[in-house]
């Protein structure tokens, strides 16, 4: 079993390269580029070679409007800038990994698997999450009955204090009327 060459890339850096545009989790030409170690322009043009393999739910180019939306959403600083004159292209998981098909070299394939763990990951954690929403929502309605019957109890209590309050009244009032000899 070879070695990986790239061991050191932290995964919180390349978790930060991966963006949610057109509600699909996805990674853009540049990032990869950068974590593959060639130029975007290179990366873009063996794209172009190979387009049959990168059908839309492997990769799209952002349209005009999601470019800067997008752009507006990412701190960028001037030198940030010099490679987002065009709209980038946005790999799915899928094309992540045929994206490292077409690249083929060993940082490619090391960078391509390193993602696709992540992707996984990210996956695994977000189905906890839904998992643990579904107990949360549970505890809610079983809350939410156990309140309203919380309520209704408080009602009553308030009702028999009321009653029990005008009793006493009742009882501490002043009599008012005839009075019978002796009283």
């Amino acid at each position: 079993m070879t070695k990986s060459i790239l061991p050191t890339i932290p995964d919180e850096i390349i978790i930060n390269k991966i963006y949610l545009i057109r509600e699909q989790k996805v990674m853009i030409d540049r990032d990869l580029a950068e974590l593959y170690g060639v130029e975007t322009k290179r990366l873009k043009e063996a794209v172009k070679r190979n387009i049959d393999r990168f059908p839309e739910d492997f990769m799209f180019e952002m349209t005009k409007e999601e470019f800067e939306i997008w752009r507006s959403q990412i701190a960028t600083s001037k030198s940030d800038m010099i490679g987002l004159r065009y709209a980038p292209f946005c790999f799915t998981e899928q094309g992540v990994t045929m994206l490292s098909c077409v690249l083929n070299s060993k940082r490619a394939i090391d960078v391509n698997i390193k993602v696709i763990r992540i992707f996984t990951k990210m996956r695994i954690m977000l189905s906890t999450h839904q998992e643990i929403l579904k107990k949360f929502e549970q505890v809610d309605s079983k809350l939410s009955f156990h309140d309203d019957q919380f309520m209704l109890l408080f009602e009553y209590i308030k009702q028999f204090e009321e009653a029990k309050q005008q009793q006493l009244e009742q009882a501490n009032r002043k009599k008012i009327g005839y009075r019978k000899s002796g009283e």
